[in-house]
Order: structure tokens, then sequence, then C-alpha cells
């Protein structure tokens, strides 16, 4: 049984440094809500070993990225309070071994590979980083029957949408601060841009190219992931479908910066996310269909939704949920929502 003080421990772990995340984790039903705080704050340990080693060589992040697994697995004892909790978890709810390897196993790749020649290899590293991550959340929101083994492969295909919005806002920082182009080097090739390009911050029309051909593959991700979400519980089915909405905006910031996240890495206003969490939940309170509100709310583009130019645009149809009153629901729901995010538990 996992214990309170470690899920307040993984609680503010998220919430100091998973902003976007923390908030699409709030509307979790509580049966759901601990157990993904807990589960964030042990992907954060263990990014922590990779991302912030404050000099530990290669060899000595390797050793600690095995030491977390194993902890993780349960074949050792630990003091550290995520670990503990998440060892606890994966018991409790069944979570697969092949998803905490996978995890690990990339995490362990990030130590030493910082460039990835094709799609198909970063693809093969964001299996681990973060499609992992989507089918253990499957696991803990329990669909239950068929329903569990229906929704994987959305739950795949979301994971990896969110962590290719993440790369395409942070090719700047990535750069910077960590040495690594998550852009495959095929498509950047492909429209002429170097890593020299990328380091001197140069956001011409062929760097602009290479976003829109990367951007165009990540929403086909959310619109398979967003599909999915029918096959979840229905008491997760918004908060999953908001986590949707929040990291797709990133592509909405992106495109209005014209896509120039050279000069500085693209974010999200608090302001901006409760605006989002305000006008999802009105057009779920009036249509409680996933694609449907995903369509008219976020920031992927669709088929249709593309000019004869070629040029993306958002949303070009507010949808039915619209029509049929949800300014009234909009202007009764965003109090109490706002209110209910800040209060503790």
């Amino acid at each position: 049984m996992v214990r309170r003080d470690h899920v307040r421990r993984s609680k503010e772990i998220q919430r100091r440094t998973g902003k976007t995340f923390y908030l699409a984790t709030r509307v979790l039903p509580r049966r759901v809500r601990r157990a993904t705080y807990v589960l964030y704050a042990f992907f954060r340990v263990a990014d922590e070993i990779v991302d912030d080693a404050a000099g530990a060589t290669p060899a000595e992040q390797r050793a600690e990225l095995e030491r977390l697994r194993a902890a993780a697995l349960g074949r050792r004892d630990t003091d550290d309070p995520v670990l503990s909790a998440f060892a606890d978890l994966r018991e409790e709810y069944g979570v697969r071994e092949s998803d905490v390897n996978a995890f690990v196993d990339a995490m362990l790749s990030d130590v030493s590979t910082g460039r990835y020649e094709t799609y198909e290899q970063l693809e093969s590293y964001m299996d681990g980083s973060a499609a992992a991550v989507g089918r253990m959340m499957t696991t803990i929101m329990d669909p239950g029957g068929a329903a569990v083994e229906r929704a994987r492969p959305h739950a795949t295909a979301l994971g990896e949408a969110f962590q290719m919005s993440n790369f395409l806002r942070d090719v700047r920082e990535d750069v910077v601060e960590l040495d690594r182009i998550y852009l495959p080097r095929e498509t950047l090739d492909r429209h002429g841009v170097s890593e020299a390009q990328l380091r001197s911050f140069d956001c011409d029309e062929n760097f602009r190219a290479a976003m829109r051909e990367e951007m165009r593959r990540t929403e086909r991700l959310y619109r398979t992931g967003v599909a999915g979400i029918e096959y979840l519980p229905e008491d997760c089915q918004f908060a999953v479908l908001l986590s949707a909405v929040l990291y797709a905006d990133h592509h909405r910031e992106i495109r209005r910066r014209d896509y120039d996240v050279l000069s500085e890495t693209p974010s999200l206003s608090t302001r901006r996310k409760l605006l989002l969490l305000a006008k999802t939940r009105a057009y779920w309170a009036v249509e409680s269909d996933p694609v449907a509100v995903f369509r008219a709310v976020s920031a992927v583009t669709y088929p249709e939704q593309a000019d004869p130019t070629g040029r993306e645009h958002g949303p070009s149809n507010p949808g039915p949920a619209w029509s049929l009153g949800a300014p009234c629901v909009l202007g009764r729901r965003v109090a109490d929502w706002v209110q209910y995010l800040t209060r503790s538990e």
C-alpha cells in the first residue's frame, strides 16, 4: 500500500516541476490522482539523474539508473520515498515490468545519445521515454477487460505526441543546456538545416519547413491518441483529454511565433492554461465525445483544415457544443474549477 507521506512528497515534485501535467492530474478522480503523483515523481527522479548530473560521470549515471531500476522493481531496499512509493504502486496496480524496463532503458540511452538520424530511431527511444509512460498511466486508470488492450496503442501514440510537442518547443533549450537534438537528422538534412544553424539560433525558412514537417507528424499522433480516450474509464476521460489539449497548445504558440523556437523557448501562461481548462470543460459538459471536443478546442489541425496553399489552421468550426449554449456553461464553470484546482487536498 502506498504511504500517504510518500504521496505528499511525490505530489510536491509534480507541482514544482510539471505544471502542465499537474493541472491535468488535478482533474483525475482521487482513485487515480495519487498514483499519478507517484508515477510522475518517479519519472522526474530518473530524469534528474540524467539531466541534472551535477558532475557525475556517464558510468556513475548508468550505475545510479540501474539502482533506480532495481528499487523500482522491488529487487533492492531503498530509503528514497519516491522509489519506495513507486515500488509499492507497481505491485498494487500490476504495472508491467516491461514498461518500467523500457523507461529506464530510455534514460540510459540519454546518457550517451544526443542525436537521432531517423524518426524510427527517435521513435524507439520514445517507446521508453514517453509511450511506456502512457501505458503505465493506462494501467493505473484500469480500463478493465478488453478495453485496456484497445486503449494501449492509443496511449502509446498520445505519449509520443506529448513528447514530440516538448521536443518541438524545446529545441533551443535542448541544444544549449543538454547538447541534444531531438529533431531527426534526416528531417533537418531534407530541409538543409545544419547543427551549426541550430547552435547559432538562425530561424530561416528552411528551419520553419523542418518544424512544419515534424508538427504534422506529431499532430497525426495526437489524432490517433485522442481517438482512444473513449476506451478509458469515464471518470478519467476528461483529464486525459485536457492533457492533450494543453500539450498540443504549444503548437498554437509555435505557429504564432512563425515556428521560431530558437530565439526563446515558447511557454503557456497560467492564464492560458486555465482558459483552456474552462473552455474544454464547457464543451465536455455539453458533448462528452473526446474527439469532437478535441477538434473544437485544441490547436491540432485536421486534414480538412488546411487551405489550398498548404497553410495550417486551428479549428475552423467551433462544433456543436458551442451552438448548444456552452458559453453559459463556461461562465458557470470557471470559478468552480479554479477553486477546485487551487485548493489543497
